[in-house]
Order: C-alpha cells, then sequence, then structure tokens
C-alpha cells in the first residue's frame, strides 16, 4: 500500500512552484489524467503542476525523485497512445506554459524554443523569416513542440522531408534527479560522443523531459505546390497505386489517403460539398519547382489511373487543394462525434500497402466493426480508426480484438506497430512481439541507467520486467 500522503505532495510542491501553479481541484485532477488516447489505463494524479520554466521542471523532478513521486510530463495532452496517462502516485508536470520562441537564427537556419510551443505556432514564427519547419502532425494546430519530440511525430509532409527527430539539432533536458543538461548541437554538423539527443527523441519523457529545443530549419522559397487527387472504388486500389508512386522512385512532398467513412464524418460535421460517392481518395502533393514538378505530378496522375484511380486530375484551385488537406487532418475528431475511436498507428513497407489495406478490412468484417482509414500512405504508415459507438461493450471488446489482429498482420508484413504515435501503454505488448526480449531487456538497462528509481513517467514506452518467481 501507498504511504505517500497527497496533502503533504501538494504542500511540498506548492512551496516550490508558486501555488497557482498547482492544480489539485477534481476537474483539473480528471482532465490531466489521460491524453486522447481511448481505452487506455489511467489513474487519478496526486496534482498537476503548471511549469512555467526549466528551473520549475528541474525543481519538481528533483523533489519527487527524493520522495520517490511519479511524474508524467505532458504537452497539450494530444496523444493517442496513452503516453500522458497519468499513473498512481504521480504528479503530472505539464509544460503547456512554456511557449516561448527564444530564438531565429536565419543565417544558421535554426530557432530554439521551449517545449510547450505549439507546432504550428512555431511554423508560423519561422516563416516570417523566410524558414519553414516541415514536420507536420495532424494535430499540428494543437499539439506542442516538446510532445513532438518525445514521440518523434511525423506528419503530412514527412514521406519526403522526414520526421521530428531528423530535424532536432539539440535541447535542454532534465534529467531524472533534477539535473538541467544541454544536449547536441547548433552546428550543421557534430559527432561528438553518442547521440544522446536521438536518445531522447522518441522516449516518450521516459528518460529525461525536454523543455527547450533547438530545431533545423529549411528555407521556405523554391517550393511550388501543386496537387493530384484520385478517386478510388476501393481501399485496395488506393493501395496499388500508393505502392506504384513508390515503385517508380517518385518522392512526393505528400500522398495521403482517405477513405468514404472518413470524408462523410468530415462533410456532415463541415458541411464542405465533399465527394461522397467514392470509396477513397488518395491525395499527392508536389512541391519540386517548375517543369520538373509538373512532369512528377503527370508520373503520380498515370500512376493513379493505371491503378484504377478515376476522375484523377491536377487540382487547380488551391483552395480546393487546402480544404481536401484540411479534411485530412479533420478526420480524426470528425469520427470522435461517432463515438470512442480506438486509434492504430502502423507502418508496413510501401510495396505491403495494398495488402495490408485488405487485411484491415478482413479484420473489419470478422470482428463486427466499423474501421475507417486514414493514411500517410506514401512512407506506408496508416491510421485505421475503430469505431465503437458509446456504451457498447460487445463492440469496445470486438475493437480491441481488431486493434490486436491489426498489429499481428502489420508484424507479418514486415511493419512496426508505431509509426509516429509512440507506444505510450496501447503499444506495449505489440512492442513486445516486435522487438523481441533481448532488445527489451536493452531498454531496460537504459532506462536504469537514466532513471535508476524509474520516476520518469513509469510503464509507458516498453514492458516492465515481470516480477521474480517467488
Amino acid at each position: 500500500m501507498s504511504t505517500i500522503v497527497e496533502a503533504d505532495v501538494v504542500t511540498a510542491v506548492s512551496a516550490i512552484v508558486r501555488r497557482d501553479q498547482v492544480l489539485t481541484d477534481a476537474a483539473s485532477l480528471a482532465a490531466y489524467s489521460h491524453d486522447d488516447a481511448e481505452w487506455a489505463a489511467y489513474d487519478r494524479p496526486l496534482a498537476v503542476v503548471l511549469a512555467e520554466s526549466t528551473h520549475d521542471v528541474a525543481a519538481v523532478v528533483a523533489w519527487c525523485a527524493t520522495n520517490g513521486v511519479a511524474v508524467v510530463p505532458r504537452g497539450s495532452g494530444t496523444g493517442l497512445s496513452g503516453g500522458a496517462n497519468a499513473v498512481a502516485d504521480s504528479i503530472v508536470l505539464s509544460l503547456e506554459r512554456m511557449t516561448a520562441v527564444l530564438e531565429i537564427d536565419a543565417d544558421e537556419r535554426y530557432v530554439v524554443a521551449q517545449a510547450g510551443v505549439i507546432n504550428d505556432r512555431l511554423r508560423a514564427s519561422v516563416a516570417e523569416k523566410g524558414l519553414w519547419y516541415p514536420p507536420d502532425p495532424a494535430s499540428s494546430a494543437i499539439s506542442t513542440i516538446g510532445g513532438n519530440a518525445a514521440t518523434n511525430a511525423g506528419g503530412i509532409c514527412c514521406v519526403k522531408y522526414g520526421v521530428t527527430r531528423d530535424y532536432v539539432l539539440g535541447m535542454t533536458v532534465v534529467l531524472a534527479d533534477g539535473a538541467v543538461v544541454q544536449l547536441g548541437r547548433r552546428t550543421a554538423k557534430g559527432v561528438a560522443g553518442y547521440d544522446l539527443t536521438a536518445l531522447m527523441v522518441g522516449s516518450e519523457g521516459t528518460l529525461g523531459i525536454i523543455t527547450e529545443l533547438t530545431l533545423k530549419l529549411l528555407p521556405l522559397a523554391g517550393r511550388e505546390e501543386r496537387a493530384v487527387v484520385g478517386y478510388f472504388p476501393s481501399l485496395h486500389a488506393a493501395g496499388v497505386a500508393v505502392a506504384a508512386i513508390a515503385h517508380a522512385g517518385i518522392i512526393p512532398a505528400a500522398l495521403e489517403l482517405i477513405d468514404r467513412t472518413c470524408l462523410r464524418a468530415v462533410d456532415d460535421w463541415q458541411q464542405w460539398s465533399l465527394p461522397r460517392d467514392v470509396d477513397t481518395l488518395l491525395l499527392a502533393k508536389i512541391d519540386d519547382a517548375g517543369a520538373s514538378g509538373d512532369a512528377l505530378a503527370d508520373r503520380v496522375a498515370e500512376a493513379m489511373t493505371t491503378a484504377g484511380g478515376v476522375n484523377v486530375e491536377r487540382a487547380s484551385e488551391q483552395a480546393e487543394v487546402d480544404r481536401l488537406f484540411l479534411a485530412r487532418r479533420l478526420a480524426y475528431p470528425a469520427l470522435e462525434r461517432l463515438g470512442p475511436v480506438l486509434t492504430e498507428d502502423v507502418c508496413v513497407p510501401r510495396g505491403a500497402v495494398p495488402e495490408m489495406l485488405a487485411r484491415i478490412q478482413a479484420i473489419a468484417e470478422a470482428n463486427e466493426v466499423v474501421i475507417a482509414n486514414i493514411a500517410h500512405a506514401g512512407d506506408g504508415n496508416l491510421h485505421p480508426l475503430i469505431i465503437a459507438p458509446e456504451g457498447d461493450d460487445a463492440a469496445k471488446a470486438r475493437a480491441k480484438v481488431a486493434f490486436d489482429a491489426i498489429i499481428a498482420e502489420c508484424l507479418a508484413l514486415g511493419g512496426t506497430v508505431t509509426g509516429e504515435h509512440g507506444v505510450g501503454l496501447l503499444k506495449l505488448p505489440g512492442l513486445a512481439d516486435e522487438l523481441g526480449e533481448r532488445v527489451i531487456e536493452l531498454h531496460r538497462s537504459i532506462k536504469l541507467a537514466l532513471d535508476p528509481l524509474n520516476t520518469l513517467n513509469p510503464g509507458k514506452a516498453f514492458p516492465a520486467a515481470e516480477p521474480a518467481a517467488g
């Protein structure tokens, strides 16, 4: 039984930061106890601390380490794997107030920002200097760059431009004992020591808490966007087009898949007159300039048509292109209006996309559940969205069976259980199957070295060791 007294924790933490930075009311504790993952376990935290500086984070973490209190770091709570869910006897440490863009160096092409900066705000800030930050998760309007780094978020542009890790040059990190360290660099190149910066990216707050990031930027100029839209009679046909585009060596700036369930959900919500008589939409974006970009767009259109796409066309109206990509970003919240959504995040080789989509459809039929599909199809990152009506426990149980079956089929096709959402709690069994016990032990060894008391986001990102027999 726990010996931690909640009142004592609140009193102690309130002496470290201002009392108004500590939330203890029932509504706040409930709101901060979990992220957006459906059905991932969570506990009521002892308190929520709204950090405003690296000093705040370090002081709270140091006190927690000394007193055996777990710390669950949190950005804006948009995660979909349970990575920010509170555990027993924990403090939720929110970085949402750490919102300063500290420096933009246009010559060296980097930005330094606190972890609580919203992705879209960062992108807008650097755009004023003629620069571009490519990682753009679908949650870019509401997710923080700290959370993006903690899960190595990808997004719509990552098929060509890479994921968050590709843009993190350095960071400020609070370690498990409260020490503050600087990792990485600001130079274009550097190989001094182990790449601890890359280790922290994607570690889901289990090895340290990222409070500031130094991010590489690209020039904003020189991109000339054009879109190709194709409508397909089936998910499989759209998947064949994806595989054909990859086989042809074409790297679009984006290649997104949206099925009819998602399109209808968004249209019912937004009343945009989106196409409702198609099964699947495939939306490609080419941003190469000039004639080479036009030629690539023509090749993408040809691949779509050959794969069975109908009404394949180069989108000429920028407003229509923007609306279709926004429909892709709004698919998840639109589906949430239909009932609880259990979100998958599997990634398979691009050539396996058609087969994986076919297997997802078969799983939906076998388990009598509704599975909507959106995908960063260009890099094989699929997001099947399993919908269960509110209060239907039988449907919820079937959804969980379908969730596990999708992971198993993904692994059978040489894929990975998470492309960008992180392992959190939902993907722990699948991760064990993917990595194997020896590699899991390597994870545990790293965790033990950096967090020997297991106070940083315990139980997340990789399976804990089994208790010793007897």
